[in-house]
């Protein structure tokens, strides 16, 4: 594969200022069906009776089973947080149940690895300055109509360290992202103020080294998109999303990126590889 930068300077110029970057029509129609295609086809399949797995951005010590650290290298299944009723019971079908999946579709199923190893986001990558990228996680985010839930302000390389830090988010819209249906929102340019604290794995399970900082609501900018947009999100801008309180669901496939040269993984990340993965392409 040879890999060219396919970013121009107006771009880079606009992801440095701001800190993430809006690329509309990255995915064409045919990408998008054959991801949710094929996403409705592992939901269909997913027995939930064998795995009962909340996903919570509120309290991340409620995830860190096994099923969550091996989640790592196989593709597993997070439902929200409001799916289940005082019976314990779904209160809906399983496929309106699910916040997530993750976090290795990129490695485990074609499609997704398809999309996640084109030549035209490794182009993007190198744009950026990758010079051997790995993808390390992946997720399928459903947003879901009326529960889907919150995420709260963060920054990606509080959970996905290296050092120096190198990660990037890369996150496409599989249906179209509104301020009603719980879009990406921003604060622009907080990428220049560094990372701010760390999400830790330790022997009594994860935890961040410092409470989060308080922010003011004013300060954040939405990010609506249409299906098939590429919003490419810094390591450390602080960004969110809140819930999904429409009637519409808010499909996402997200990627983070770190480069394997010149920089260290760090141990203490909740990601803890068994094999190493495999990079996008190496310069």
């Amino acid at each position: 594969m040879g890999i060219v930068g396919n970013l121009c300077s107006d771009n880079l110029n606009s992801f440095n200022s701001q800190g993430y970057l809006v690329i509309e029509s990255f995915a064409n129609n045919e990408q998008i069906e054959a991801m949710r295609n094929r996403m409705d086809q592992l939901l269909h399949a997913f027995d939930c009776s064998s795995n009962v797995s909340v996903f919570s951005t509120k309290n991340q010590r409620k995830v860190t089973d096994d099923y969550f650290y091996e989640s790592a290298e196989n593709i597993s299944f997070f439902f929200e947080e409001k799916a289940f009723g005082d019976d314990g019971n779904l209160k809906q079908p399983k496929e309106l149940s699910i916040n997530k999946v993750g976090h290795a579709l990129h490695e485990h199923d074609p499609v997704f690895k398809n999309f996640s190893y084109s030549e035209k986001l490794s182009n993007m990558l190198h744009s950026l300055g990758y010079k051997k990228p790995t993808i390390i996680q992946s997720m399928y985010i459903f947003k879901q109509p009326g529960i889907g839930g919150e995420v709260v302000p963060h920054q990606d390389n509080s959970f996905l360290y290296t050092e120096p830090t190198t990660c990037t988010g890369l996150w496409l819209a599989l249906e179209d992202a509104t301020i009603t249906n719980g879009c990406l929102w921003a604060i622009p340019g907080s990428q220049k103020n560094g990372l701010v604290r760390r999400f830790l794995r330790g022997e009594n399970g994860v935890y961040f080294d410092r409470p989060s900082p308080t922010y003011d609501q004013k300060d954040f900018v939405p990010i609506e998109v249409k299906a098939g947009s590429l919003v490419v999100v810094h390591g450390d801008l602080i960004h969110q999303s809140f819930e999904n309180q429409s009637s519409k669901s808010r499909h996402a496939y997200s990627l983070h990126v770190v480069d394997t040269v010149g920089c260290k993984w760090a141990p203490e990340n909740w990601i803890r590889r068994k094999v190493e993965a495999e990079p996008l392409y190496a310069s």
